[in-house]
């Protein structure tokens, strides 16, 4: 059959809500033109049926309390050597800090997750979740990526069950869904050799969504994957959650490739810049057809693509913009370009300029009562004195001994 037949009957599949197989998935990637606009329009119609006329955020705080990382991700240009000038690790008092500002400033999460530094004491996730839920029970604490998960079962000698049983006690509500990247190992070996696998990232998902953690999904796209591997990834996504329900959102993040070191490097034949305007489109709109019965909540990601494209997203199948972030370290050390905040009014103007109805949202997504009045993010007239990332990363050298 030819490619535009099979876009043709992969989009006829998707206009009467049947799920799609991979190879009818893979198809829908290569829809440009009237088929995009096709694809388009189908996402948004299930979008409007499955999650309505409102948009959500979240007010919340990035922490990365360290850049020192053990591994040598091709694509990751935030991680540091250990001996670096550049490298850092914030001292607990710190990291407590910044939450104190960010609970003052009305966030009601913190988002945590960092480098993985040598040596890492196996408790330290639990410990700085302990202190953090000490100091500020009525912050959600969204922390420690499937990667980090593993990194402390291992340097703990607990099994993955028994350490993420431990975080749950400590006080980790619920864990982002990072460090997928695509989830097809052949893809992994080229990109992020070492990294954990995906046989490993599916156990500590489908492991955290057992004993009653939620998680986000993500996807890393752009850089070395084929269409056919974008489908497993999101035809993998949907078996876990048919399983366990454990996903929370799905989040597509396009590949940076500006301060990447395998771009920088030319180290990965066949590499590409980052996703095309309409893969990112294509993206969005798929992900809603592929998993929007079972993962509700399809985000754009305004610090990779930028508000006025994630405006247009919102047209596209999308019903979230994410975070306020406030410190947004990991993007922009790759070369993002679109800021490290966005105020709770920035983002509800865009939204009311879609037509579409603002909601501030909780981690978990229940809808915040009185969310449409003036917010003390918004009062916040120097957005400077939060700190850039490289400000607060460079606070923070040659000051902290690595644990």
């Amino acid at each position: 059959m030819r490619a535009d037949a099979k876009i043709a009957a992969a989009l006829e599949r998707a206009r009467a809500r049947e799920d799609l197989d991979p190879d009818a998935i893979a198809a829908l990637f290569a829809a440009r033109g009237d088929g995009l606009a096709a694809l388009v329009a189908i996402a948004d119609g299930l979008r409007a049926e499955q999650a309505g006329g409102v948009v959500t955020y979240v007010v919340n705080r990035n922490i990365n309390f360290t850049n020192v990382c053990i591994k040598r991700c091709g694509f990751c240009a935030f991680s540091r050597d250990y001996r670096a000038e550049q490298g850092y690790f914030l001292p607990l008092d710190e990291v407590l800090r910044r939450a104190e500002e960010a609970l003052a400033l009305g966030a009601t999460e913190v988002c945590v997750q960092a480098g993985l530094a040598p040596k890492l004491a196996g408790d330290y996730y639990l410990d700085l979740t302990r202190a953090l839920r000490a100091r500020f029970p009525a912050l959600h604490v969204h922390g420690f990526s499937p990667e980090e998960v593993l990194y402390g079962s291992v340097r703990s000698r607990r099994t993955i069950r028994a350490y993420l049983l431990e975080l749950k006690e400590a006080g980790v509500g619920s864990l982002p869904g990072t460090s997928a990247e695509i989830l097809v190992q052949s893809v992994r070996d080229r990109i992020a050799p070492g990294r954990i696998t995906v046989a490993q990232w599916e156990t500590v998902v489908r492991t955290a969504h057992e004993i009653g953690i939620p998680t986000t999904a993500t996807i890393m796209y752009g850089h070395v994957e084929t269409f056919a591997e974008r489908a497993q990834h999101l035809d993998l996504l949907r078996r876990i959650q048919h399983d366990t329900g454990g996903f929370t959102e799905f989040v597509p993040l396009s590949f940076v490739a500006a301060e990447a070191p395998m771009w920088r490097r030319g180290s990965v034949p066949g590499l590409r810049g980052g996703a095309v305007e309409d893969d990112v489109i294509a993206m969005h709109a798929i992900a809603r057809i592929v998993l929007g019965r079972s993962v509700r909540n399809i985000q754009a990601s305004w610090v990779k693509e930028g508000l006025p494209f994630a405006q247009r997203l919102l047209g596209a199948g999308v019903n979230d913009l994410g975070g306020t972030l406030m410190n947004e370290s990991i993007s922009t050390s790759a070369g993002a370009e679109h800021g490290q905040l966005l105020r709770p009014a920035e983002l509800r103007a865009a939204i009311v300029a879609t037509g579409r109805i603002p909601r501030e949202r909780t981690t978990l997504y229940a809808l915040r009562a009185g969310d449409d009045g003036p917010h003390p993010l918004d009062a916040l007239d120097d957005p400077s004195r939060l700190g850039s990332y490289r400000e607060l990363t460079a606070a923070a050298e040659h000051r902290f001994a690595l644990r």
